[in-house]
């Protein structure tokens, strides 16, 4: 496949991955009152947009390396915050096999920011650099998607109620 073309598709992808999250978070009002829930629907936002701007602006001047090499490098800085701090957060809820090695995405990042700081590695290797950044991607997509899974298929938290008084036990003269 022509790396343009597939820099085309992922775009397009991703894009609208995010606009189908969009849908998904309106009919989830309750996830907005619990802090892990909205930092959760936040990182699978992120997990989707982040590969659909680097895409995108590999497209933007294939001739001129900066663009993609800083994009590469900004979105890869974004992501590592976000999953270092979902890392956190989420220690309870690793239920699954995505969640409970969410690091991954912790090295795929690392990776998207060493192609964009040093790409010779690739060149070195014989791969084209943006070809190694679509399998980076892919990866990430394809991370993304279960992430989303397991966050999707986990029970609703409980919303905070106010607490019921005690009822008063029998004694025993009673």
């Amino acid at each position: 496949m022509d790396l343009r073309a597939f820099y085309v598709l992922m775009a397009a992808t991703s894009f609208t991955l995010v606009g189908l999250w969009w849908t998904v978070i309106q009919k989830h009002p309750d996830w907005k009152s619990s802090p892990r829930q909205r930092a959760l629907a936040g990182g699978t936002y992120l997990s989707f947009l982040l590969p659909g701007l680097m895409a995108t602006l590999a497209q933007v001047a294939p001739g001129t390396p900066a663009l993609w090499r800083i994009s590469f490098g900004a979105a890869a800085l974004v992501g590592l915050w976000s999953t270092v701090r979902l890392l956190r957060t989420d220690k309870a809820g690793s239920r699954g096999p995505f969640r409970r090695h969410r690091w991954v995405v912790t090295l795929i990042y690392l990776a998207i920011l060493v192609l964009g700081v040093a790409p010779e590695l690739a060149r070195r290797a014989g791969l084209a650099p943006l070809a190694v950044g679509g399998v980076l991607l892919v990866l990430l997509i394809v991370l993304a998607h279960g992430l989303t899974w397991e966050f999707m298929m986990e029970p609703d938290e409980p919303v905070d109620a106010a607490p019921t008084p005690p009822s008063p036990t029998p004694g025993p003269d009673r």
